[in-house]
């Protein structure tokens, strides 16, 4: 996780981040920082593994809280770097953290996507898909930032199979981020169905979900808004699991929908008010799993 140094609202993501809010707040980046420094402790509260690195001044990068976007890490070694949409959030990828990454971690070689930014294509991350690592399938719904051709690229170097959609917030607007209409657990998976709007992409979503052994835990479009689709299942040191969202996406749920997901893992939240409405993201977006090998033992965490 990285701890915001220079957070607000970011005008060239707004261009196509509909969840995005402007507020006069003029201490937003304060804020942010409270929000952040209240999800980390909670985490470590529960025993949760979280390695904190400070975002630096410069470069300016707004949405560096945001991590899950320009990298993921995975449990051969291999780490993946990947083409963004707003030039100011390629900067965040300058920034030293492979080299944090790197003193405790083993990486033994790097996907690099980013060069697809010469031709104006961009997939952003865990963002941009959602990925069930246990049944190596990518989800993802395409809009600006999730293009076909990077994520098929993706899919054949790191061996996943690419489940493609559209979906649309409640106004019809492309939804930007997958991770923001759907979240895969170990034993379900939470989305927003009525966002696919067209029945044989959605029909394809849900064979591919409950192919795979899930259960479907179906939101709403309002309760999507309120993120309750970005959400991250975790496990901490004990291999306990939890469920981490937002206060705001954990008190759009219903008393049936916690109840039903409190029978797989114990919910955590937390206000991220400020985060989710300059930001445009949640608890998911601010949260890059880490699956490499310990340094020390070689093996799989």
């Amino acid at each position: 996780m990285i701890r915001p140094i220079a957070f607000g609202f970011n005008t060239e993501t707004a261009v196509n981040n509909a969840f995005q809010k402007k507020n006069d707040d003029w201490n937003v980046n304060e804020k942010a920082q409270q929000e952040f420094d209240q999800l980390v402790a909670l985490l470590k509260e529960y025993k949760i593994d979280v390695h904190v690195i400070q975002d630096q001044p410069l470069p300016y990068t707004p949405d560096a809280v945001f991590p899950n976007n320009w990298i993921s890490m995975h449990n051969d070694g291999q780490i993946v770097l990947y083409p963004m949409f707003a030039p100011n959030r390629r900067a965040e990828r300058t920034k030293g953290v492979i080299n944090r990454l790197k003193e405790q971690f083993v990486i033994y070689s790097n996907v690099d996507l980013t060069g697809y930014e010469q031709e104006q294509l961009f997939l952003e991350g865990t963002g941009s898909m959602v990925l069930d690592r246990m049944h190596q399938k990518a989800y993802a719904c395409l809009s600006p930032r999730t293009d076909e051709r990077v994520l098929r690229d993706f899919c054949g170097v790191l061996d996943f199979t690419p489940v493609l959609f559209h979906a649309t917030d409640s106004s019809g607007t492309p939804v930007y981020h997958t991770n923001v209409m759907m979240s895969v657990a170990e034993d379900y998976a939470i989305i927003a169905l009525d966002s696919i709007t067209n029945k044989t992409e959605r029909d394809q979503v849900l064979e591919a979900l409950t192919g795979t052994g899930k259960t479907i835990i179906p939101i709403s479009l309002s309760q999507m808004e309120q993120f309750a689709g970005n959400a991250l299942q975790v496990r901490n040191t004990d291999g306990q699991r939890f469920l981490v969202m937002s206060s705001a996406a954990y008190g759009s749920l219903t008393e049936a929908q916690r109840q039903q997901l409190e029978t797989y893992n114990p919910i955590l939240h937390t206000p991220l008010t400020t985060i989710e409405q300059n930001g445009g993201g949640s608890a998911r977006c601010m949260i890059a799993e880490i699956f490499l090998p310990a340094q020390q033992a070689h093996h799989s965490r």
